[in-house]
């Protein structure tokens, strides 16, 4: 349950100039309940690609340098060509990473010359507007994803984009927006929810949709786990670069650990209710064991309720506490059984009738999640059927955006008050200098934005 967080490109561009350009063409897309393309999916409607692909990264952290690695293992016509980041030591640490690695092949696979390693707020730009790159990885911080998207995608770049893929509802227009440009570029954009990728976790699912419990009639989604590592403030750190090392504590740049961690289990309650979109959300939260500045703004726990149209009830636990229990499992009730699938524990792959007994097992393998995400992607794009799981990407992560502004204000909060919000988190513009500090919010006093 660990993630692999990077660190984000900079930028000297104003960010609602470009969070504004995207909310006029995405709210009719989610409004028709557009789906995205199942993974894998094989309907040609693109060229079959066959030259060597370039490929750029975004965002050098661990995530960066993970998905660096596993984009070069996924097809062997592939090479690392240009990268972007904030901070010039993350990037010397991820191509040092990338080629331990990559071994032998490294010379001829991992080809980042000093001239095209970028950085700067706007760096990813000269990612995005390089002709010789293909395929573009977004790992950085979640709060710079829209416009790096954006700029990816009118590029006409491939993407591979880690979840979440905004932190407020305006970032989250502009994706959507992005999402449909790439549809209608035939361009493959991939979104790092992992689950949907993971072998038994993909036939569990198919199984549960089978019916093998019957009807789902509720689903319970947990992802409890300890308080991530903190980095006490250097003598040379401006406030932004403090809270840029912190990022994951801080709301602006995160969206709060419902929204960067945890939506991985959100993302697998919206799958068990076959990804329909929730009407409304309450959610209770709260910070009950941080202190200190390196805890930023940020809580340690919520507790989310989602209602459907049909009047099914999802509910989606989350903590960040040291000291108290682990727990990743997703808790289903049927109208014939039950499940609590668990992919760190292949056991967990069962469905069992009311009386308990076993209805179903995965037998099969369960290869790594995470390169066999890029396996499908970078196969996607050489068949000639882009994967495109945008759209959905996006509802999941509306989902978690949702619940954090319901426990952050003490009110109930909707689909569409989530969507067009015109709370835009973070500064008007970016710079290694001062930037404001956020209070941490009070449910009932905080107000809906």
């Amino acid at each position: 349950m660990n993630p692999n967080h990077a660190q984000p490109p900079e930028s000297s561009y104003s960010r609602r100039d470009i969070v504004k350009s995207g909310a006029a063409l995405a709210l009719p897309l989610v409004v028709a309940g557009c789906a995205a393309s199942a993974p894998g999916a094989k309907t040609p409607f693109a060229p079959r690609v066959t030259k060597q692909l370039k490929i750029g990264v975004v965002g050098c952290g661990g995530r960066g340098t993970g998905a660096a690695v596993q984009a070069l293992r996924a097809d062997p016509n592939t090479v690392l060509w240009a990268m972007a980041d904030v901070f010039g030591d993350r990037m010397e640490g991820s191509l040092q990473g990338v080629a331990t690695e990559m071994g032998e092949s490294a010379a001829a696979r991992v080809q980042v010359p000093p001239e095209r390693r970028y950085l700067g707020f706007d760096s990813h730009r000269r990612v995005t507007d390089d002709p010789e790159i293909d395929v573009v990885l977004l790992t950085s911080y979640p709060h710079f994803r829209p416009a790096q998207l954006a700029a990816a995608v009118a590029a006409g770049k491939h993407v591979f984009a880690e979840k979440p893929l905004a932190v407020d509802g305006p970032g989250l227009r502009s994706v959507l927006a992005s999402a449909e440009l790439a549809k209608q570029k035939r361009l493959a954009l991939l979104v790092g929810f992992c689950w949907r990728y993971h072998d038994g976790m993909r036939a569990s699912f198919d199984a549960l949709h089978d019916g093998a419990i019957g009807d789902v009639l509720s689903v319970h989604t947990t992802y409890h786990t300890g308080t991530l590592s903190r980095r006490p403030r250097r003598p040379e750190w401006s406030e932004m670069e403090f809270q840029m090392r912190n990022w994951w504590h801080f709301t602006w740049i995160s969206g709060d650990h419902i929204v960067e961690q945890a939506v991985h289990s959100i993302d697998r309650l919206s799958w068990a209710m076959r990804d329909e979109l929730p009407l409304r959300v309450n959610c209770l939260g709260g910070r009950a064991a941080r202190s200190g500045p390196e805890h930023g703004d940020v809580y340690d726990h919520f507790a989310a309720i989602y209602e459907y149209a049909d009047g099914r009830r999802g509910f989606h636990t989350c903590t960040q506490i040291d000291g108290t229990p682990s727990d990743n499992t997703d808790y289903v009730t049927g109208s014939d059984g039950r499940a609590a699938i668990n992919g760190w524990n292949p056991e967990s792959f069962v469905m069992l009738d009311r009386k308990g007994r076993e209805e179903w097992r995965y037998k099969g393998e369960n290869r790594d999640m995470y390169q066999n995400e890029h396996d499908q992607l970078f196969a996607s794009i050489r068949g000639g059927y882009p994967i495109h799981d945008g759209v959905r990407g996006a509802h999941s992560t509306l989902m978690a955006i949702m619940a954090r502004n319901a426990a952050y204000t003490g009110q109930t909060v909707t689909w569409e008050q989530a969507l067009a919000s015109q709370e835009v988190l973070g500064p008007a513009s970016y710079a290694l200098g001062d930037v404001p500090l956020r209070e941490v919010p009070i449910p009932g006093k905080t107000p809906l934005a």
